[in-house]
């Protein structure tokens, strides 16, 4: 059949073309930039009319909705996003007399009162109220190596301390992506087309807390100390952090993680032939040490950053408010610069400083990387030659930048942004 898989490029649409190219499909990707020919160009803040949808569903046979998003942004809302365009598609998809339609929900949205769940289940509801032949899949937490979710658990699962949001007891019952991709294959080489509503979880049921020491312990660690992080303060965390772009700690995210994410095993069994695996098993022994330098890399921009600003910040405080203003002055003598003019010299490295310490944690980039190496390369060229009894004063107060220029070197080759 000539499928359309809508959020080709995401981490469960790629499993999901997978499997059905696998199965001897046409898989056709809606992604928001086609630039082969299997590919369609779509954009669900924008097709949110079946008009929109019309032409790029001819001659096909099977649509899959894949697309969805945990946190909003300025760019992508709920309501678009789970909602508006999946209902258009829906519509556009019985006009075109496309045969079946899956929508790939979530384990919740039946009842879930978080905008999240709403958004999934009126989307939900809008196709099931359709004479169209469907399979609505509501995954609970997804697992796969690429997955966001995936690598931000075991990247916390690395610490030494693990922060428990309220004792970290609510139960999850996490699915492997491959496993859910295999039942949308199969779902669609059943000769019964009609409509169906599965919870799909995995084999194994677990605490967050027990989630969190399985993964360490496949990925070779010793067992962390677990630490119990009150349930208000988690609270507020999430109140705190609510519109900060990126966080994964919000008001939604903590609601839906204290009610956990389980269901009985026995419908996915059935979907599957065969029980689902349980989270022991997920990685596996030849995987873990590449999961292991995968997750604890994932601290490194974060760790470096603010080492980086730190260095920037508390020298800028140190030269404006803290050394002695008689030594500072002192300081710059070798170098030719006095009086006033070494004054101002003073106070506008001090801001300079600052500036860049701000910078370093809100507007990171090569661009700043690269001026940062270049100022911290000659700051320690100038007093190598103007002060050089700094290169073997016990503290080593120069040749300590060459720690500073590994770190710059290292952020500017591994990082993304200009």
């Amino acid at each position: 059949m000539n499928i359309l898989v809508c959020g080709a490029n995401g981490f469960v649409g790629r499993a999901l073309c997978d499997a059905l190219a696998r199965d001897g499909h046409r898989v056709l990707k809606g992604v928001r930039v086609a630039a082969r020919p299997d590919e369609i160009a779509i954009d669900y803040m924008k097709d949110t009319h079946p008009a929109a949808w019309t032409d790029r569903l001819r001659g096909i046979h099977v649509v899959v909705n894949a697309v969805g998003i945990l946190i909003e942004n300025a760019g992508a809302t709920f309501d678009r996003v789970h909602r508006a365009a999946p209902i258009a598609l829906f519509q556009a998809a019985r006009i075109a007399g496309v045969r079946r339609i899956v929508q790939l929900s979530a384990l919740g949205a039946a009842h879930g009162e978080t905008p999240y769940f709403q958004s999934k289940r009126a989307a939900d509801d809008h196709l099931r109220s359709l004479p169209v032949p469907h399979h609505i899949l509501r995954p609970a937490l997804v697992y796969g190596e690429q997955g966001a979710s995936a690598r931000f658990f075991r990247a916390l699962a690395t610490l030494p301390i693990h922060p428990l949001p309220g004792g970290g007891h609510p139960l999850l019952r996490p699915i492997l992506v491959d496993e859910l991709a295999e039942i949308v294959a199969r779902s669609l080489r059943a000769d019964d087309v009609g409509p169906s509503v599965l919870n799909l979880v995995g084999g194994t049921e677990v605490e967050f807390r027990q989630m969190l020491a399985t993964y360490r312990r496949a990925m070779g660690f010793a067992p962390a100390r677990q630490i119990c992080v009150p349930a208000w303060l988690v609270s507020a965390g999430a109140v705190l952090l609510n519109r900060l772009p990126g966080s994964l700690l919000t008001r939604d995210t903590w609601r839906m993680l204290r009610a956990g994410n389980t269901d009985a095993s026995a419908t996915t069994t059935r979907a599957l032939g065969r029980p689902p695996a349980g989270i022991e098993s997920f990685i596996e022994p030849a995987d873990a040490l590449a999961l292991r330098h995968q997750a604890l890399a994932a601290w490194r921009p974060g760790l470096l950053r603010g080492a980086l600003a730190l260095i920037w910040l508390w020298t800028a405080l140190c030269s404006a408010f803290l050394y002695p203003m008689a030594g500072s002055l002192a300081l710059l003598e070798p170098v030719g610069v006095q009086g006033a003019a070494a004054l101002a010299a003073l106070y506008l490295a001090a801001g300079l400083d600052f500036a860049l310490g701000v910078a370093t944690l809100c507007k990171p980039g090569r661009r700043l990387w690269a001026a940062q190496l270049w100022l911290v390369s000659g700051y320690t060229a100038v007093i190598a030659v103007a002060l050089p009894e700094y290169l073997w004063h016990p503290f080593g107060p120069v040749l300590k930048n060459a720690a500073v220029i590994a770190l710059l070197l290292i952020l500017l080759t591994e990082e993304p942004k200009p």
